[in-house]
């Protein structure tokens, strides 16, 4: 969410970087509202005041004798009493509406972040590998599953419907495998702290990182209110909510495996063969909590740790930074690594890293107290990242590691998690 008082002393500015976005000027919509809202504030305190001194002058009349006086009085304060009720819930509405208003604005880019209308105008900064010549046709993920028998997409749409999938065998140890990879690499070299949280949440928590109130059909929702968690981006962030965090205790950096759910609204006809775009799938994500004058360098920290999982996998990739009309919505600025996938023979995206300065921290109220200050508070700013999506990852391996016979290779750094094997057979066996 935005910072009130800095529309109210730079509206041109917070207009034109909205205008970055692709988005049209709203600073006079909200500064009137705004306006609105501080002048019932302000009737509401002068209504309370005559309020107050009336009532302290009534018992005077009354000792006095005065019954006019008393009267009239008397009468002053019951008016005062209900102009004040209907003045605060006069400014509760402007409020409410100012807050809905700011709770819907995009999040405002980094100066760095280059303009641009769409993913054709994002910007690569970065090159890893060389994506391998095979002398054979080659093939892409499902379809090496579906020749082992351990990818099946019939059965699971027999279970769930489509963008879903049932995993088994090896394959589906390879993708364990590659979970706990991520998570041993981020905790023992990384320093990220391992966490497991709900996959339920309440509307406060989707709210807290973006998800609610703008996108709620992107999401999935239970009959009893809680929200399935698109990302542990919602979970991890939302740990910091409310709270007051000494400036000692950041960065606060996490790190946790889970169950993902998107309703994918909107990518009708999109990516609809093999498991590239789920409803329901697995992702490791990374969380930190920082000061304002740490997030730039916590974001190039976050982002390498993302790539040296792939450089640790030997997979070819690619990074990009997003311009202003790709980012999503609370994002400042997003790095994405994009993955070479020899079967579509193009990079796809793995990992996205974002910072998104106070924008989530307003939301979620989280603010840290500076050093030697007893009263003085400031918002946190928060990034996150996948480091990365476990699904993604294994189409990746499967692809890259393919071999001729429709067997797939081991990665060296899997391969303690995969009873020492080297390899899938053809047929779904470790050897």
């Amino acid at each position: 969410m935005h910072d009130i008082r800095m529309i109210r002393e730079n509206p041109a500015a917070f207009d034109a970087a909205l205008g970055r976005r692709g988005l049209s000027a709203m600073s006079s919509e909200i500064l009137a509202i705004d306006t609105a809202r501080r002048a019932k504030i302000t009737a509401a305190e002068d209504a309370l005041a005559t309020r107050n001194a009336a009532s302290k002058d009534v018992g005077k009349a009354k000792a006095s004798g005065d019954e006019v006086e008393f009267e009239r009085l008397r009468k002053l304060v019951g008016d005062k009493k209900a102009e004040l009720a209907a003045l605060e819930e006069e400014a509760k509405a402007e409020d409410e509406r100012l807050t809905e208003l700011l709770m819907g604005i995009d999040n405002l880019p980094h100066d760095d972040v280059p303009d641009g209308a769409d993913e054709a105008d994002n910007v690569e900064i970065k090159r890893w590998g060389t994506p391998r010549d095979y002398s054979f046709t080659v093939k892409e993920h499902y379809e090496i599953g579906e020749a082992m028998g351990q990818m099946d997409f019939e059965v699971a749409a027999k279970l769930s419907g489509s963008r879903f999938m049932v995993l088994s065998g090896a394959l589906i140890r390879l993708h364990r495998a590659l979970a706990q990879f991520m998570l041993d690499t981020h905790v023992d070299q990384n320093g990220l702290t391992e966490t497991w949280t709900p996959v339920l949440v309440r509307d406060e928590a989707m709210v807290g990182t973006g998800q609610l109130p703008k996108f709620s059909e992107e999401s999935y929702q239970t009959t009893n209110g809680w929200w399935l968690i698109p990302t542990a981006e919602v979970t991890l962030t939302n740990l910091s909510a409310g709270e007051i965090i000494d400036e000692a205790a950041l960065p606060r950096r996490y790190t946790a495996h889970t169950q993902c759910f998107r309703s994918e609204a909107g990518s009708a006809g999109r990516d609809t063969a093999g498991m590239l775009r789920q409803h329901q799938f697995e992702k490791v994500e990374m969380v930190s909590v920082t000061k304002p004058e740490d997030s730039a360098a916590e974001l190039e920290r976050m982002r390498g740790c993302a790539e040296g999982i792939l450089e640790a996998l030997e997979i070819p990739y690619r990074t990009v930074v997003l311009c202003t009309g790709d980012m999503g919505f609370g994002s400042r600025k997003t790095y994405d690594l994009e993955v070479w996938l020899p079967g579509q023979n193009t990079y796809r995206e793995i990992s996205s890293c974002s910072v998104c300065g106070d924008f989530q921290a307003r939301r979620m109220n989280t603010r840290y107290r500076p050093e030697g200050e007893k009263k003085k508070l400031e918002f946190v700013h928060t990034l996150n990242g996948s480091g990365l999506a476990v699904g993604r990852a294994l189409i990746a391996v499967m692809e890259t590691y393919q071999e001729e016979d429709g067997g797939v290779a081991i990665p060296a750094v899997l391969q303690p998690y995969m009873k020492d094997a080297t390899r899938i057979t053809a047929t779904g066996k470790l050897a």
